[in-house]
């Protein structure tokens, strides 16, 4: 079926038959219109017997469209997804979200599923206020959610109802004066070098290469895991081009990145030596020197670095203190970077962090400056 498209925004006219498009002119079909309704839907009409009529039909709709207020389409839209559920607006606004990956989507499915549709799932759109909003708060404050969990599940109602706010749907946000759930994550516990020298010298040859890549790079679980020795771009850099995804197995593009994007992270030579000796002793697999130890054609499993790290802790081989985890061997590499005056804004981006409010918050307390020197400073500039 051939379409004939007019200027942006008019909409397109075609025939619904077998007949190539030079022959619509003698072709006995009626003609078909298909343009866009003031609400955003999708219209379509038949019966015009040419297609000067079926063009007229376009123009008339098209001017009628641009010669209604603005009101009137507000109206449309308030009209189609005012009385609509929430949870048939927000499988609507999910769908447009096609720049979302496959572990952030299995994360919004399971909050939609388990927090926000049991709480307002059927609740109607043009229902939504402040004092709503708040209640789910409360519901979930009364259910014993965790905090983190809380503060995920109100980004997400949030992004969904500011998405309706835009198309018209409240007068005033739903969200005006709503306080959010304020979660603190706890200070992040941080190896000291004795502590990791000892953890360099525990379990087997992969664990103690993940510990390498993550204290030395600063790079994620699943980044360490896809470690290649292709991405040695340089003798002091290792280029971090992707992940296995904990959701999918599999390789995958870069948390916050875009498919094919990278970040350049400094290599120490130690953590440099660690992979070329690994690479070395053990080989490797178009670059790749980690593979799944049951299933070589499956990359390793960050799972599996977790399970080390329980039974070497459960047999006491791992002597570290109460709240350090594996994540705490990326906490070192930024200790390591701030303690040697490195600027927060380097190491937020050699982290991949989204937002260096969240290197901030999370390291601030590591960053040698304070009023008094920087007080000092000034002060030796001034007068000089």
């Amino acid at each position: 079926m051939a379409t004939k498209r007019l200027a942006r925004g008019m909409g397109s006219f075609f025939k619904d038959c077998e007949h190539p498009t030079p022959r619509w002119a003698k072709c006995p079909h009626f003609y078909k219109v298909r343009y866009r309704g003031p609400g955003g839907n999708q219209v379509e009409e038949s019966g015009f017997l040419t297609s000067d009529a079926a063009i007229d039909r376009l123009t008339n709709v098209y001017k009628a469209k641009k010669a209604a207020p603005a009101s009137q389409a507000k109206i449309e839209r308030i009209k189609k997804y005012g009385q609509m559920r929430f949870k048939e607006y927000a499988a609507e606004w999910k769908a447009g979200q096609r720049h979302l990956g496959p572990a952030t989507v299995v994360s919004l499915d399971s909050l939609l599923q388990h927090h926000i549709y049991p709480a307002i799932g059927t609740r109607r759109m043009s229902t939504f206020d402040p004092k709503v909003v708040d209640n789910f708060i409360r519901t979930m404050e009364r259910n014993g959610t965790g905090l983190a969990t809380q503060s995920n599940a109100y980004d997400k109602l949030k992004s969904i109802l500011l998405d309706a706010h835009r198309l018209g749907l409240f007068e005033d946000s739903p969200l005006l004066g709503v306080s959010p759930p304020q979660y603190d994550p706890k200070r992040a516990v941080i190896p000291s070098p004795e502590e990791l020298q000892a953890l360099r010298r525990t379990g087997d040859d992969v664990f103690q290469l993940l510990v390498e890549l993550m204290s030395g790079c600063g790079l994620r679980n699943g980044e360490a895991a896809a470690v290649n020795l292709n991405n040695i771009v340089a003798d002091d850099v290792y280029r971090v081009s992707e992940q296995v995804n904990q959701s999918t197995k599999q390789y995958d593009r870069l948390k916050h990145r875009k498919l094919g994007e990278y970040r350049d992270v400094p290599l120490p030579q130690r953590t440099k030596n660690a992979i070329e000796s690994y690479a070395d002793r053990h080989g490797t697999t178009d670059g790749y020197l980690l593979l799944h130890p049951k299933d070589s054609g499956r990359p390793f499993q960050p799972y599996l670095f977790q399970n080390q790290w329980q039974r070497l802790k459960r047999r006491g081989a791992l002597d570290i203190p109460e709240g350090m985890v594996i994540y705490s061997l990326r906490h070192f590499f930024a200790s390591n970077c701030l303690t040697h005056n490195i600027p927060i804004t380097d190491v937020a981006e050699w982290m991949g962090h989204n937002n260096i409010d969240i290197t901030f918050k999370t390291y601030r307390h590591l960053m040698p400056g304070s009023i008094g020197t920087a007080a000092k400073l000034l002060d030796a500039g001034l007068t000089a």
